[in-house]
């Protein structure tokens, strides 16, 4: 059986100084025989989906010492990709995203911590802390701060109340015509509670995963952040980790391990949970980079094949106004979905969680559809308590029913499917020979299949310039390069380019091509993480102004629409800029510190999950 690996500063007559240490943190000599289990806490004020995380980490912090463990509390940094959003601060979110593993291995290695349990919520803390889950393989347990709740604002005229969310500030403000007095109830109701984003963004999408991968428990990733019943979440995650930890050190439980639970049976759960619920695309580059930590096989061919096979079974904000994440956990939320596809035997169910329990084992549990507990129904008619607060666990209203309408409801059935393949889609073609992604989940029938006049622009600020003063039209690919990991850069998301678009009512009537990458938020005919990108000599560099751009999502394919011999040319027109070559044509003001230019200097292309070159660390 293997030793606690905190034997190593706690043990022996040599390690008097570390004990010492150990006893001013409030360490005794009973505490030198019990495992220490980091609290990996993500707690920031600069975020609502962490402003509440210091109350979840006392609850587990008291749980874990009650159950014979020594909690021992940390924290990792936290970048709010909506505040960052629109200007260089953009530039530090996916890079932070190494910044966090590497920071989690530091604290965990340096101190020899048995095990942990991650407090995260929001965009690339959920993947950083899921990198250093799987790069440190010890027993780990993940629970979120839960999403926010829908905002909610009265229609004039009427007693009916529409749900909003941060999205609709963002499209209403770019609309000339609205009232800044319409705005600003807007903005005073968009994001009502602390937690995430109140919609299927990046944040919720990533958690979601974690909970279908095998690291969280039933829930984690669609009950609200406001409701009692994630208190009592808290406490039973704590519970668990104590559990897992004692079970892989007394009893060599090696299944317990990450890497055992994250396999490549896994990975495909969570991937086709991902496309069946229409999540983000950014799920799709956090997967390839959580790939690359461990021994599974995984790229965007085997995501595109899955893609093929899985149906579209859920729509929620943003690719519609009708059902939000609070929506979603009254229809059952991962569960609810990896029992309608394990109805069509689609799911590998033999693989275990941290439960012990297989999937299908869980899913006859805790799918609302099929089980008979009557706790666990309860569980899921959580409802959001409509009231604004920072504070969580601050309510206890309940839902009179359950959604378990699979015909017209936020989760279907196979047979009544948005459509029978999935959610999202990996495009293929000159203009992205190594792939690209869309969310086809927020795509208007009309234009699964575009053809239109590129609009060519090196920056997001200058895209942004050109929808809000009028100059772009329907018709128009709207075509933003050197946004990519390497040549933004750290690969800027697009949510305002594409919530302009709204605003200008263009989002079905245009597309938008980048190298960068799309928020969850983002819907329309939106194509990102093309690859290889402008600074990686991709042939998005050589779009002119006026070329024809040919979308075909059905067939999975992208193409800029001229010859090859025309092709070649202008390839060995750039050569000639020497230097300059696959550089933006006009000078950005963008300051690139010496921290960024590191990240551009070693990450690789979004095909790959934008992680860094390890071939060349290892020169």
């Amino acid at each position: 059986m293997p030793n606690y690996r905190s034997l190593t500063t706690t043990k022996g007559r040599n390690m008097a100084g570390a004990r010492a240490l150990w006893r001013a943190t409030g360490m005794n000599d009973e505490d030198f025989n019990k495992p220490i289990i980091a609290i990996v806490n993500s707690f920031s004020e600069f975020v609502p989906g962490h402003i509440h995380l210091r109350t979840l980490s006392k609850i587990i912090s008291n749980e874990i010492k009650h159950n014979g463990g020594v909690p021992k509390e940390f924290n990792t940094i936290a970048i709010d990709d909506g505040i960052a959003m629109g200007h260089n601060g953009m530039l530090y979110s996916l890079p932070s995203r190494e910044l966090i593993a590497d920071s989690i291995e530091y604290v965990i290695n340096a101190h020899c911590v048995d095990s942990m349990i991650c407090i995260s919520n929001c965009d690339k803390i959920t993947p950083g802390m899921l990198m250093a889950s799987l790069r440190l393989n010890i027993p780990t347990v993940f629970i979120s701060g839960g999403p926010m709740e829908a905002g909610k604002i009265n229609i004039k005229g009427t007693t009916k109340v529409k749900k909003i969310d941060l999205v609709d500030a963002m499209v209403q403000s770019g609309i000339s015509e609205k009232s800044k007095k319409y705005i600003k109830n807007i903005e005073l109701n968009a994001c009502p509670t602390c937690g995430s984003c109140s919609g299927m963004f990046t944040a919720n999408s990533m958690n979601c995963i974690v909970e279908a991968l095998g690291l969280a428990l039933p829930g984690n990733g669609s009950l609200i952040s406001t409701h009692i019943n994630r208190k009592k979440l808290c406490i039973k995650s704590a519970q668990k980790i104590v559990e897992i930890t004692k079970k892989y050190y007394l009893e060599n439980k090696i299944n317990f391990l990450p890497q055992n639970i994250v396999n490549q049976k896994a990975f495909e759960n969570a991937t086709m949970l991902d496309i069946a619920m229409g999540g983000s695309t950014n799920t799709i580059l956090h997967m390839l980079a959580l790939s690359q930590e461990t021994k599974v096989l995984f790229n965007l061919k085997k995501i595109d094949q899955l893609s093929r096979q899985t149906p579209w079974l859920c729509m929620v904000s943003p690719s519609t106004n009708k059902f939000y994440m609070e929506d979603f956990h009254r229809a059952g939320g991962v569960i609810g979905i990896l029992g309608e596809l394990n109805k069509i035997g689609l799911i590998n169910k033999d693989i275990k969680n941290i439960l012990g329990l297989t999937i299908e084992e869980t899913i006859n549990k805790y799918d609302i559809t099929t089980t008979q507990n009557i706790k666990i129904k309860k569980f899921y008619q959580s409802a959001p308590g409509n009231i604004k607060t920072i504070y969580p666990f601050s309510q206890n209203k309940m839902w009179n029913n359950l959604d378990i309408d699979r015909k017209k409801g936020c989760i279907r059935s196979y047979k009544y499917a948005f459509s029978k393949d999935g959610g999202l889609a990996v495009l293929y073609g000159n203009l992205a020979k190594d792939g690209c992604v869309v969310k086809t989940a927020s795509v208007n029938k009309k234009l699964l299949i575009f053809k239109g006049k590129a609009k060519v622009f090196d920056s997001q600020e200058s895209a942004i310039h050109a929808i809000l003063n009028k100059k772009i039209f329907p018709g128009d690919v709207i075509v933003i390069r050197y946004e990519g990991p390497k040549g933004g850069p750290g690969m800027q998301e697009m949510l305002y380019p594409t919530s302009y678009l709204k605003s200008m009512k263009l989002n079905n009537t245009c597309a938008l091509i980048t190298d960068g990458r799309f928020s969850g938020g983002t819907s329309g005919l939106s194509i990102g993480h093309i690859s290889p990108e402008a600074a990686s000599k991709g042939i998005i560099a050589l779009v002119k102004n006026g070329d024809i751009i040919k979308i075909n999502i059905p067939n999975r394919s992208i193409n800029l629409d001229i010859s090859f011999y025309e092709l070649n040319n202008r390839i060995n027109e750039e050569k000639k800029r020497g230097n300059l070559a696959y550089k933006p044509l006009l000078k950005r003001k963008r300051k690139i510190s010496f921290a960024l230019k590191a990240y551009a200097y070693l990450v690789t292309s979004a095909d790959t999950g934008a992680v860094r070159d390890k071939d060349k660390l290892n020169q």
